[in-house]
C-alpha cells in the first residue's frame, strides 16, 4: 500500500510543517512557531519567499523587519512574554543578512530562549560557484558564513539534500520546546535546495504537539534540600529567571508565606514576587539592594531557583561570606543546579517549589530573621522613594526621577524593557515590579538595540499590553530601524528616550577604573584632539518622528509625568524624548563588588588609584567548593 505524498518544494513544505507544531504544557496548547520574520534577498526570495506569499497569513504569519538582528530580538521578546511555550521564526537572504542574526541568536541562547533562525546559504550543487557573498575558504569548500552560528545556536544543520529537511527540523521542533535544552536554533537553507521539489509524506504534515514536561525533584534529593533548608537559620531564597518561564510565582509565593524565607531576585528573576509582599527583598548583587546584600553576606544557605549565577548575582564571588554558606539549587536544567558546589534538586521550579513546600510543612524562620530583613526592606524603601522624588516639579528630571514619574504612571500589566546602559542598574535596585511580566531586563547578553524590536514582540504576544521601551541615546543610535516595523503593524510601543549625550554607564565605569571616561562622550574633539567639546547637535526626537513616531519632549519633572500618561493612553507608537540632569547625581551607589580587571601597571595616577581600590576588593573573592 503506497504512502499517501504531497509534493512541494523544500520551502513550502517547511512552511507547512512548521504551521502545524504546537507545545502542550498543564493541558494548554499553543502553535510552536507562530509567525516569521523575514528580509528578503536573493538568498531566499525565490523559497522561503515564494512559500510564504503561497501559504497565507492563516497558515503562516509573516512580519516585515528592517534590520535581522532587531527580527530576533522582537522573536526573542515574543518569547519571553509567552514563557518560551511559542516562538517565532527569522528568515534571512545569504551573506551579511545570515551574518546579522549572530549577535541576536547569542543573545537567545544565553538568556534560554527559543527563536528558529531559517538563513539562505550557497547553492548545494556548487552550479554557481562563487556565488554573490558567497565565503570562499581554501580548505574547507562546505564552509559557509552560516557557521558563524553554530556556537551561539543549542542546534545547528545545513539543509543540502530535500530528506534532510524532515529529520532536522524535527530535532529543532525538540530543542526549541525543552526547557532544558531550548535557545537559538538555526537550519542553514542553501537557495537551491529551497525551491527543489519532493514528494513528501503526508504525515510529516499532521498535528504535531510537542508536550513541555515539568519533572518532579528526585526523593533522595528532595529529602537533602528539605534537611538543609530546616538546619539553616538565615536561609535565603535567590530567584532567577526560571521562575518566570515555568509560571511559578505562586508556588513561591506559597513556600515564602508558609516558611517566611526572604527572597532577592536575579534581573531575569525580579517581579517573582510583587515588591510590597515582606519578604520581596529586591534585587541581588552588584545592582542589587541594600538589604538584599546584607542578608546575603550573611547568610548561611542560598536556595537558587532558576538562577544562573551571573557575576552580577555573586557580585564576581564576592557576596556570599558567611564562611558556613551552603547552596541548594532548585533547576531544571542539571548544568545549572551544580553550579557554587551546591546540593541540587534538579526539576521544574513550579514541581520543585511545591515539593520544597509540601516537605517544609510547619517549619518557618525565627522571628527576630524576619523583624531583621522587614525593617531592611522599610529602610530601602525609604531610599526608592528619596530617588523617585523630585523636591522641585518644575526642574529638568534625573534618570531615578523619570523611573518615579513612569512609576505612577505604569499600570500592574504594563510591561517595562530595558537591557543595557546605566538604567538596569537603576531599575534593579529601585523599581516596584507589581506582576510577573511586568519586569523585562534583557541581562543576560545586555544588548544595546534590544528594547524597541523586543517591544514589538511583547506587543504582538500580548496585544494591547502598554509596553515601555526605555533606551539611552547611545543603545538608539544603535538600532532604531524597528520604529518603522511599529508604525507599520499599528503597535503602540513607548519608547522613552533618554539623552545624555554618550554612554553614561560605560563612562562611570571607565572613571571607577581609570579609564578617565575615554570614547565615552558624545562629543566634538577638542584642540587637544580629545571627544570633550560641545555635545553634538543630534536632535534624536526628531529622527524618531522622521521614522513616523508621535513625539513629545518634556522638560520638567511635571511636564514628564504629564507625556508619560498621553503616551500609555495613545494608540500610536509614541516616543517621549527626555533630556535628564547627568549632574545631579540621586542614584543610590552599588551595594556590592563588580570585578572589571584594572591595569597593573600604568604611569596615569587615575588607573594607579583605581588598581589600589582593586586590589583591596579583590580579597573578598571566594570560591565556594
Amino acid at each position: 500500500m503506497s504512502t499517501p505524498t504531497r509534493r512541494l518544494t523544500v520551502a513550502q513544505a517547511l512552511v507547512q510543517f512548521l504551521s502545524a507544531q504546537y507545545t502542550e504544557r498543564d493541558g494548554v496548547r499553543q502553535r510552536l512557531i507562530a509567525g516569521t520574520w523575514g528580509i528578503f534577498g536573493h538568498g531566499n526570495v525565490a523559497g522561503l519567499g515564494q512559500a510564504l506569499l503561497e501559504a497565507g497569513e492563516d497558515t503562516m504569519p509573516f512580519h516585515q523587519g528592517r534590520n535581522e538582528q532587531a527580527m530576533v530580538h522582537a522573536a526573542v521578546g515574543y518569547a519571553r512574554q509567552l514563557d518560551r511555550l511559542s516562538a517565532q521564526a527569522v528568515t534571512t537572504s545569504i551573506g551579511p543578512g545570515a551574518t546579522n542574526l549572530v549577535t541576536g541568536a547569542a543573545l537567545a541562547t544565553i538568556n534560554r530562549l527559543p527563536v528558529l533562525l531559517l538563513p539562505g546559504d550557497y547553492f548545494a550543487t556548487r552550479a554557481a560557484d562563487p556565488l554573490l557573498q558567497q565565503l570562499e575558504h581554501p580548505v574547507e569548500a562546505d564552509l559557509s558564513v552560516n557557521d558563524t552560528l553554530r556556537p551561539v545556536s543549542r542546534y545547528f544543520d545545513r539543509i543540502s539534500r530535500p530528506e534532510a529537511l524532515i529529520p532536522a527540523t524535527l530535532n529543532a521542533m525538540r530543542v526549541l520546546a525543552d526547557p532544558v535544552e531550548t535557545g537559538a536554533v538555526t537550519l542553514a537553507l542553501p537557495q537551491d535546495v529551497q525551491a527543489e521539489a519532493y514528494d513528501w509524506p503526508e504525515e510529516f504534515f499532521a498535528d504535531r504537539v510537542w508536550h513541555v514536561r515539568r519533572p518532579a525533584p528526585d526523593l533522595a534529593e528532595l529529602a537533602k534540600a528539605v534537611e538543609a533548608i530546616r538546619s539553616a537559620e538565615r536561609p535565603l531564597i535567590v530567584a532567577g529567571g526560571g521562575i518566570h518561564h515555568s509560571r511559578a510565582e505562586e508556588a513561591l509565593k506559597a513556600l515564602v508565606d508558609a516558611t517566611g524565607i526572604p527572597v532577592a531576585s536575579t534581573q531575569a528573576g525580579k517581579g517573582s514576587l510583587r515588591h510590597d509582599h515582606p519578604a520581596d527583598l529586591g534585587g541581588i548583587g552588584h545592582t542589587g539592594t541594600a538589604v538584599s546584600d546584607d542578608i546575603a553576606r550573611a547568610a548561611d544557605l542560598i536556595i537558587g531557583v532558576g538562577t544562573r549565577y551571573t557575576d552580577f548575582t555573586t557580585a564576581s564571588n564576592t557576596l556570599f561570606q558567611n564562611p558556613a554558606v551552603r547552596f541548594v539549587n532548585l533547576n531544571i536544567a542539571a548544568f545549572d543546579a551544580h553550579k557554587l558546589a551546591a546540593r541540587t534538586l534538579v526539576a521544574d521550579a513550579k514541581s520543585g517549589l511545591e515539593a520544597l513546600a509540601s516537605g517544609l510543612e510547619g517549619h518557618r524562620v525565627t522571628p527576630a530573621y524576619e523583624a531583621e530583613y522587614r525593617a531592611g526592606k522599610e529602610s530601602w524603601e525609604r531610599v526608592v522613594d528619596t530617588a523617585f522624588t523630585a523636591p522641585d516639579e518644575n526642574a529638568v528630571p534625573t534618570q531615578t526621577q523619570l523611573l518615579g514619574a513612569l512609576d505612577s504612571v505604569v499600570g500592574d500589566d504594563d510591561v517595562v524593557i530595558n537591557a543595557a546602559g546605566s538604567l538596569p542598574g537603576d531599575l534593579h535596585k529601585l523599581w516596584r515590579a507589581r506582576s510577573p511580566r511586568q519586569y523585562h531586563l534583557e541581562y543576560g547578553y545586555s544588548c544595546m538595540g534590544y528594547e524597541i524590536p523586543a517591544g514589538i514582540g511583547v506587543q504582538q504576544a500580548a496585544p494591547g499590553t502598554p509596553v515601555w521601551s526605555l533606551v539611552g541615546d547611545g543603545t538608539y543610535l544603535m538600532m532604531p530601524t524597528e520604529i518603522v516595523t511599529a508604525v507599520q503593524e499599528g503597535l503602540a510601543v513607548n519608547l522613552v528616550l533618554i539623552q545624555n549625550h554618550g554612554y553614561a554607564s560605560i563612562g562611570g565605569l571607565s572613571e571607577s577604573v581609570g579609564g578617565e571616561r575615554f570614547g565615552t562622550a558624545y562629543r566634538y574633539r577638542a584642540a587637544d584632539g580629545t571627544f570633550s567639546g560641545a555635545p553634538l547637535p543630534v536632535d534624536l526626537a526628531a529622527n524618531a518622528a522622521s521614522l513616523g513616531m508621535d513625539v513629545l519632549r518634556p522638560k520638567t519633572v511635571r511636564e514628564l509625568r504629564e507625556a508619560l500618561a498621553t503616551a500609555r493612553a495613545s494608540d500610536r507608537p509614541t516616543c517621549v524624548y527626555v533630556e535628564t540632569d547627568i549632574a545631579t547625581p540621586t542614584a543610590p551607589p552599588a551595594e556590592a563588588w563588580w570585578d572589571v580587571p584594572v591595569a597593573e601597571t600604568a604611569s596615569r595616577q587615575s588607573a594607579v588609584q583605581a588598581r589600589e581600590k582593586y586590589d583591596r576588593q579583590v580579597v573578598d573573592r571566594r570560591r565556594h567548593l
